[in-house]
């Protein structure tokens, strides 16, 4: 499912036109990427969190030479899938 077609489908959901869910879902979106790139973690109960955690530097090597490099520190985003979100994927 692309982003057209999770709009159309909340739309149809939420009896609202497909102009309105679009603004909505983008709005929600970069809310959540905003929060998420000043540090804050956005938890949506029975869906999931978003957060960004910390990876450390590492030493890699170049795949095309075998040449060691260092890769640096950096931080990256996180989800984590909420307890319903896991059992509606997998149930038992």
């Amino acid at each position: 499912m692309n982003k057209g077609e999770l709009v159309d489908a909340v739309a149809e959901k939420a009896s609202v036109t497909k102009k309105q869910a679009d603004a909505v879902l983008t709005a929600a979106i970069e809310t959540i990427v905003e929060a998420v790139s000043t540090g804050d973690k956005v938890t949506l109960v029975g869906f999931g969190s978003f957060e960004s955690r910390e990876r450390k530097a590492r030493e890699g090597r170049n795949p095309k030479t075998g040449d060691k490099m260092e890769i640096p520190a950096t931080r990256v985003p996180a989800f984590s899938a909420g307890k319903l979100f896991k059992e509606k994927v997998a149930p038992e």
